[in-house]
């Protein structure tokens, strides 16, 4: 009994260890590294924050296992591969090589989060889109006959489940390469088409206040 006390007890610190860094909790991510593409391959892709040693051609990641490492990122800028910018602090996805040395595609997934939206294809009247957050959560935006479940980076590319209205329960899987991710854009593309979204614009409540211009008589004492 003393030896089962024992091994619970490091195990939950272990756990309170992982997460925690500096007295903060972090909310552990969805996509923590330990998933498989959809032929059922491990996925190689790196996970963590950028840290202050980037530069033009090396990214410093400090991975969620608690590593740094450097990385060259030359590969990744000539055949643009490197989406979302370079930003000391922001949370990156890294497809590495082999050897872990060099970048092949670089993803931050800070840029990544946030409400994209186009034109509602059928008749452009409305905007159409979804919203990813934090965890692996990824909603719906004017896509009533769809529910979105959830979104992950694997290998480079953004997959996202979703089912269907109509179509029996049943998940569907899609899964898109990037073509442009700044602060305003995010292109995807599949292997049928190019889908360019739009940072969606928070629109102000109109006031019914309204001000008079000022005259010569409000600056009397």
């Amino acid at each position: 009994m003393k030896k089962i006390s024992f091994l619970t007890i490091m195990f939950a610190v272990v756990v309170m260890t992982m997460s925690s860094c500096g007295g903060k909790t972090q909310q552990v991510p969805f996509d923590n590294g330990d998933s498989t593409d959809l032929s059922g391959m491990q996925d190689p892709t790196m996970y963590g924050i950028c840290g202050e040693g980037t530069s033009m051609n090396t990214l410093q990641i400090v991975t969620d296992l608690g590593d740094t490492i450097q990385l060259d990122i030359t590969y990744a800028r000539d055949n643009n591969q490197v989406f979302g910018g370079l930003q000391p602090g922001d949370r990156m996805a890294v497809v590495p090589n082999a050897n872990k040395t060099e970048a092949l595609t670089v993803i931050n997934q800070a840029a990544l989060l946030g409400n994209w939206v186009m034109p509602n294809p059928l008749d452009g009247s409305d905007e159409v889109g979804f919203s990813i957050k934090e965890g692996g959560i990824v909603e719906g935006i004017e896509q009533s006959s769809l529910t979105y479940k959830t979104w992950r980076l694997v290998r480079g590319k953004l997959e996202m489940l979703a089912i269907r209205e109509g179509g029996g329960d049943e998940e569907e899987i899609a899964l898109y390469d990037f073509v442009k991710l700044n602060p305003d854009s995010l292109i995807l593309k599949d292997n049928e088409d190019t889908y360019e979204y739009g940072r969606q614009q928070i629109k102000k409540p109109d006031s019914d206040i309204k001000l008079e211009e000022a005259s010569e008589d409000d600056y009397k004492i």
